[in-house]
């Protein structure tokens, strides 16, 4: 990881300490839109886990025009946007400063008006060439276990390995995508003219399968989908399942693996065409164990990304290609 993104990182986590040491951090909110909150989802399921401080994910405008009552100057606000300029998320940021909560944001872009309405900006990089430990996941995760350092000291060390295994991540990507790239890429080439595709998956993985439906099936490439909670499959949207119905499907290798595990059973008595992605058979490049299920939904980001670049190619349709996104006011 770059130094001033370490830099940028240690100044919000220094913040943090000083306000937790006074008793003045109440809650977390995680306040962002579309794939930028999917992003913040496996870290807001992991405070959840770990910490007794409760946590809160917005999509951005709801969380300016519905604001929770408990939000105030205790409160920490974490937002992200690529660009910089996404205005719901630029208000939000700034009226976590306003109101003098501890507002932290992530960019791609310095000095944008993200940038400049948070109190602690952090910087990432972007693009194929990127290395890993510079992209949104990695100062995001350095971020979040820092944090648990402070929050869950008796855990200290466990989360300071956390961040020495970011370092990690980019080899479990590549060797987990060889493990996958046949069957991926397969399923991509059948199903290239299917007009729906649906996703499933749970806790920590649910944000990857809000993602892939939201951003990458239905915004990039103009596919229906719907996002299923793997624990509400069978409350409702179980019923669409059929032999010619495809799904994309997440395996936690956590503790809602049962969920999924229940789910799938079931798709496969039905659907012909599945793709599982299941997380127990990631390589995870010497990863300690118990951190495995927050770093393979990282992984599992990667895998899902390299399977919907075979699926754009065997379409024609390039990923940047939009209709309205950009192209108009809205």
């Amino acid at each position: 990881m770059k130094q001033e993104h370490k830099d940028q990182v240690q100044a919000a986590v220094d913040a943090l300490r000083a306000r937790f040491a006074v008793g003045k951090v109440k809650n977390f909110y995680f306040v962002a839109c579309g794939g930028s909150q999917a992003t913040m989802m496996p870290i807001q399921y992991m405070f959840d886990r770990e910490t007794p401080i409760p946590s809160f994910i917005y999509t951005a405008n709801e969380f300016n025009y519905a604001k929770p009552k408990a939000f105030g100057p205790e409160s920490v606000v974490i937002t992200v946007s690529h660009s910089g300029t996404t205005p719901e998320t630029v208000a939000a940021a700034q009226t976590a400063t306003d109101c003098g909560a501890l507002s932290i944001a992530f960019s791609n872009v310095v000095d944008s008006p993200l940038w400049k309405a948070a109190g602690y900006p952090i910087h990432y990089d972007h693009g194929p060439e990127t290395d890993m430990t510079d992209r949104n996941n990695a100062v995001l995760y350095d971020l979040a276990f820092s944090i648990l350092t402070i929050i869950d000291p008796d855990q200290a060390a466990r989360w300071e390995q956390g961040v020495a295994d970011i370092d990690k991540v980019d080899g479990a990507c590549k060797a987990t995508w060889d493990i996958y790239r046949e069957v991926a890429e397969s399923f991509a080439t059948a199903n290239k003219r299917a007009p729906l595709i649906y996703t499933m998956g749970s806790g920590v993985n649910y944000g990857e399968m809000y993602s892939l439906t939201s951003c990458l099936f239905m915004e990039m490439q103009w596919i229906h989908s719907n996002a299923i909670h793997s624990g509400e499959y069978f409350h409702g949207p179980f019923e669409v399942t059929d032999y010619d119905v495809p799904f994309v499907i997440a395996l936690s290798c956590g503790v809602t693996r049962h969920l999924d595990e229940r789910a799938l059973a079931f798709a496969k008595k039905f659907s012909e065409r599945l793709l599982v992605f299941d997380e127990e058979k990631f390589d995870f490049n010497g990863i300690d164990e118990s951190l495995h299920e927050y770093f393979a939904q990282w992984i599992l980001g990667v895998t899902v990304r390299s399977f919907v670049d075979k699926l754009a190619h065997d379409r024609g349709h390039a990923l940047s290609v939009r209709r309205y996104m950009w192209q108009m006011e809205y």
